[in-house]
């Protein structure tokens, strides 16, 4: 039997099915309004599919965003390799986008209902999932609770506390432990997230590793990348990659002060969020640069100085194109960008001190001297500044990065190996009916 339930969480269960109507309607025209929403899709939001569930059992992935995203997409593979049907949801307009370009063929994607029960159980009753995996760290507290009340099997994967969230979560502990206890398994990121997970009142708890650090590099275009390397010849390129507001600042000004030794240098910056572009550009213009813009489809001229990369899913080119990038979120304080991606194709990589969100990646990558640590935008002009002029440490670093990289792997092969009692479990009902 099912331990009651602390009181914030029954006020909140209350709560939502009480205001999920009224507001509901009115937070996504917000959201709309500001590009947050699809428009065309705004009912998934209430638990409505707009796609026939599939026969069979049916593997359910969560997770809020892209990062999170990209980092199953190699265990997706897998369970479709296996021939189970996949439905994938998350929360952002750029996450959908990402699936349509990199989800394998026949898994399915929708937008996660908002959190009201009534939104909830629409949704579980179309797609009656057969097992629910929750990436990372999204705990939405009546989707968790539907899942468990219908006898839905749920396993964190790539499990993750930061000390931050954690700190939060230990304001209401009885909450996070009554949301802990439904699940079945939780399969953590490292030895420190095992630990607050088992603080909160997590109580099957395996520490596997980072599936973040088996995902594969990106894809490119091959006509697309020759058309680039074609247009930059033999210009010196820097790049910023998965910037927040204020960070583009930093590089700008690093650009500056670099091409007074390096006139014909080309600095790419690609917005975490790409609809902030237009303002950057708008940003760098303002400061006399000549600047260009992908999303206008355009192809850098030997005069632009600034390239903006405000389009999604193309990071497998710039870091195809920069041998040093700067990877955001870390000068910032957003807890930093996963930096595999950019390591896997051969870029050094400098970040700033904000990096709680991969603080074991980064952490052996230091240690390794496999990517540079920089306190602040001064260091980060001062470490290209040594990049530009000793292409032969700027290749060191990033050669100790691929192999720091390669020893921390393994995360995948764990995961579907603690999957795979539940995998049997499903393939044996299957057989059964």
């Amino acid at each position: 039997m099912r331990d009651r339930l602390p009181l914030a969480l029954r006020f909140y269960r209350v709560a939502s099915l009480a205001v999920a109507s009224p507001v509901a309607a009115r937070v996504l025209a917000w959201r709309v309004k500001r590009g947050k929403e699809n428009p065309s899709r705004l009912g998934e939001r209430h638990g409505k599919a707009n796609l026939p569930r599939p026969s069979g059992p049916l593997i359910w992935l969560h997770g809020a965003s892209v990062g999170e995203m990209l980092a199953v997409i190699p265990l997706i593979e897998r369970l479709r390799a296996k021939d189970f049907a996949v439905l994938v949801t998350s929360g952002t307009v750029t996450s959908a986008a990402l699936a349509q370009q990199r989800l394998p063929a026949g898994v399915l994607h929708q937008f996660i209902p908002l959190d009201a029960p009534q939104f909830v159980d629409r949704f579980l009753s179309h797609w009656r999932p057969s097992l629910a995996l929750f990436v990372e760290s999204d705990f939405w507290p009546n989707l968790i609770l539907a899942c468990a009340d219908r006898g839905v099997p749920i396993i964190l994967i790539n499990g993750r506390v930061s000390e931050r969230s954690f700190n939060r979560w230990r304001l209401q502990p009885g909450l996070i432990t009554a949301l802990l206890r439904r699940f079945d398994l939780c399969l953590a990121q490292s030895k420190a997230d095992a630990e607050r997970l088992g603080q909160l009142g997590a109580p099957h708890i395996s520490s596997i590793g980072n599936l973040k650090l088996d995902v594969p590099a990106p894809p490119v275009d091959l006509l697309t990348l020759r058309k680039f390397k074609t247009a930059i010849d033999a210009r010196a390129v820097i790049a910023a990659a998965s910037t927040h507001e204020g960070e583009e600042t930093a590089i700008l000004d690093a650009h500056r002060q670099l091409r007074a030794n390096y006139p014909s240098l080309l600095t790419i910056i690609a917005p975490r969020h790409p609809e902030r572009g237009t303002g950057i550009a708008e940003a760098a213009k303002a400061v006399g640069f000549s600047v260009a813009l992908r999303s206008r489809d355009d192809v850098p001229k030997p005069d632009d100085e600034i390239f903006v990369a405000d389009t999604l899913g193309e990071l497998g080119l710039i870091y195809r194109l920069a041998p040093a990038v700067f990877m955001g979120g870390s000068l910032a304080s957003h807890g930093g960008q996963n930096p595999i991606e950019a390591i896997r194709l051969g870029a050094a990589v400098v970040h700033g001190p904000h990096v709680w969100n991969f603080a074991e990646i980064y952490g052996a990558l230091d240690a390794a001297n496999g990517a540079e640590l920089v306190a602040d935008a001064a260091g980060l002009m001062a470490c290209l500044r040594g990049w530009l002029a000793n292409p032969t440490a700027r290749k060191a670093l990033a050669d100790a990065g691929v192999v720091t990289v390669g020893k921390l792997g393994g995360a995948l092969e764990r995961t579907m190996a603690a999957l795979e009692p539940y995998l049997m479990q499903l393939r044996l009902e299957q057989r059964a009916s």
